[in-house]
């Protein structure tokens, strides 16, 4: 009867949803630098399709890694032999996968108005650009929708600039979504842009902000990798662009800056999810921020958001000397994830991406610094790893709660340290 259960629920899946049925997701402890090396073998065994959910970084530091059920065994059995330690984090992924499609079925559901937005629940990618149109006939004085370029696969690139007035002002970048599968950046990007939106005039500091600077907000920094999330394959990370002499799509766009280009942490595989492309802003949807900060002139700060591991990031990824302006960013970080663990007791560590996390060549926020945006900042959020990727929607609304006054603390200091 199970097998018979399993066979028909399989049809009811369209032949292109990828299934991840049985798929474990293991948190491994590295003790030594040996076992670090060999955690980064076992990711180039392709015929084992292990996914780094957590990349080695040094002993210590936890490795989530999702390993499919047919290579399941073996790769346990590449742990035991090696003496690693060893936990299930997910001990089905696609049961995940299947409660968050119910609960986005139960929210679209649910009748309500055309102008009424759910946002405790996931969206799709024209969800999200429909309601960027309801917010700005809502706010049409502070809220305007720009296209700065179009996706490899001709999707529009749109950016919400939240503006009172004026020329050329300084101004504050923030992405969303530029690793496909992160679900929860979309959601709290968009509950971010209704809290400018329905602050300014309300809460001081946003106003003040506002009354001053320019705030530009990009949810879908991915758009092709997001919709093949949805269609495809929910756990897809990277763009959609061909890579010539490859079967393997895509490139890590969170690799592809030029700031520590093809450094550490990056891959020159284009099967890797960490490939970095064939040349710094290969890609379309990198390529049309870079012109867009280059061509503004003024920006200020750049915030990256990403997840999970609940961290607050500065440069440098792909160097480990502090850069000059470490100590000022250093105390600014360690406010925002002091008053974003007043909210509801969620702790963040802090500091630079090369010694908080790992080493990274060609990330967001070493190349806005190194092109002359002193504040640049990437935000890992929730959680921890008990869900990783596959963060309950019931997560949404408290996740972005709790972000908003790290942010809000980190466009308030902007704007009163100008350069």
């Amino acid at each position: 009867m199970e097998t018979l259960l399993v066979f028909l629920a399989l049809l009811g899946v369209t032949s292109t949803q990828q299934l991840f049925v049985g798929d474990q997701v293991l948190r491994v402890s590295a003790r030594n630098e040996e076992q670090i090396s060999l955690l980064g073998v076992l990711g180039e065994q392709e015929e084992l399709q292990v996914d780094f959910w957590r990349h080695p970084n040094s002993p210590g530091h936890p490795v989530d890694l999702r390993v499919p059920f047919l290579t399941l065994q073996g790769v346990k059995k590449f742990l035991d032999f090696h003496n690693f330690s060893y936990s299930i984090m997910i001990e089905d992924v696609q049961e995940l996968l299947d409660e968050e499609k119910e609960s986005m079925r139960r929210s679209r559901r649910i009748k309500r108005s055309s102008r009424t937005f759910d946002f405790a629940s996931y969206h799709t990618i024209d969800e999200i650009y429909d309601w960027m149109d309801v917010l700005v006939e809502d706010h049409p004085s502070l809220v305007s929708k720009i296209q700065i370029g179009q996706s490899y696969e001709n999707r529009p690139l749109y950016v919400l600039k939240f503006s009172t007035g004026g020329r050329n002002r300084p101004a504050i970048w923030l992405d969303t979504g530029i690793h496909a599968r992160e679900w929860i950046t979309h959601a709290t990007g968009v509950w971010t842009a209704n809290k400018i939106a329905s602050e300014y005039g309300q809460d001081p500091s946003v106003t003040a902000i506002l009354d001053s600077m320019d705030i530009f907000l990009e949810i879908v920094t991915n758009p092709d990798g997001f919709a093949f999330t949805h269609s495809s394959n929910r756990l897809w990370r990277k763009t959609r662009s061909i890579n010539a002499g490859s079967r393997c799509v895509g490139v890590d766009p969170n690799r592809n800056w030029d700031a520590g280009f093809g450094g550490a942490g990056s891959s020159s595989d284009p099967c890797s999810e960490t490939y970095r492309g064939p040349h710094a802003h290969s890609e379309r949807e990198v390529r049309a921020v870079v012109d867009f900060i280059r061509a503004h002139g003024n920006v200020k700060s750049v915030i990256s958001i990403h997840s999970y591991s609940q961290m607050l990031l500065f440069p440098y990824g792909y160097r480990r000397e502090p850069i000059p302006d470490h100590q000022e960013m250093n105390e600014l970080a360690k406010k925002a994830v002091s008053d974003l663990a007043a909210v509801f007791g969620t702790k963040y560590s802090y500091g630079s991406i090369a010694t908080t996390i790992y080493m990274a060549g060609g990330t967001t926020i070493d190349w806005a610094y190194d092109n002359g945006v002193k504040y640049s900042f990437s935000l890992e959020l929730r959680d921890s790893g008990r869900y990783g990727f596959l963060l309950p929607s019931s997560q949404i609304v408290p996740t972005a709660t709790e972000t908003w006054p790290a942010l809000l603390d980190i466009m308030v200091h902007v704007l009163e340290h100008p350069y």
